[in-house]
């Protein structure tokens, strides 16, 4: 699999997995833990705009760091 496709494989991935956090109730009441997905968001729209300017290596770093701030919040809930 070449990069650029990993990198639109882990964008899906991650827009999957968003979903599922932003549905859980428990998300709701905690300000911080909204703001962190909503960070991760950002850092996954990053990372298509990277992908789209031919910066693969940036754009993976994006979406690598979304994915984290995301499993950080789901560690918690």
């Amino acid at each position: 699999m070449e990069i650029k496709e990993r990198i639109e494989k882990d964008i899906a991935m991650f827009s999957e997995s968003v979903k599922g956090v932003k549905g859980n109730p428990a998300l709701a009441p905690n300000g911080k833990m909204l703001e962190v997905v909503k960070l991760s968001e950002m850092y996954a729209s990053d990372s298509k705009s990277y992908l789209e300017k031919g910066d693969l290596y940036t754009s993976f770093s994006c979406i690598s760091y979304a994915h984290g701030l995301l499993d950080a919040v789901k560690a918690m809930l």
